[in-house]
């Protein structure tokens, strides 16, 4: 598989609420940097990563781009999250349903054909305003 396809099912699996897809395309070391959180390492910590999310919110990625460069090392990723915030995520404002949209950017490196790096860059403070808002 071709990292363009690597990251595209991740985006695939992600969309139809596939944690189990997700985590397959993982390396079992792979390191994740949460936007404007730790850095947690381990396919174990991506899994209770992706339930809390789960818990919290319901999220699409639109108009996903793929980018790679020659040997498939690294990728990049720009689209379009459009979410509902369901349940109240510690630290943050209260959730009751209100609704987002935010551009997002991810970066990922590639090992063995496998996602051994995920990094989510979006603007937090833009979430915030738009869930405080409604």
């Amino acid at each position: 598989m071709s990292t363009t396809d690597l990251i595209t099912a991740y985006y695939a699996a992600f969309n139809a609420g596939n944690a189990a897809g997700m985590l397959d395309l993982l390396t079992d070391d792979v390191v994740h940097d949460i936007n404007e959180g730790e850095r947690q390492a381990g396919r174990e910590a991506f899994r209770a990563f992706l339930a809390r999310m789960d818990a919290h919110y319901r999220e699409q990625a639109r108009d996903v781009v793929v980018m790679t460069n020659a040997d498939g090392s690294r990728a990049a990723a720009e689209f379009v999250i459009h979410g509902e915030y369901l349940k109240t995520d510690e630290g943050l404002p209260e959730a009751h349903g209100q609704t987002y949209v935010l551009p997002v950017g991810a970066f990922f490196e590639v090992r063995g054909g496998r996602i051994a790096r995920v990094t989510n860059l979006y603007n937090l403070m833009d979430w915030s305003r738009q869930v405080a808002g409604q």
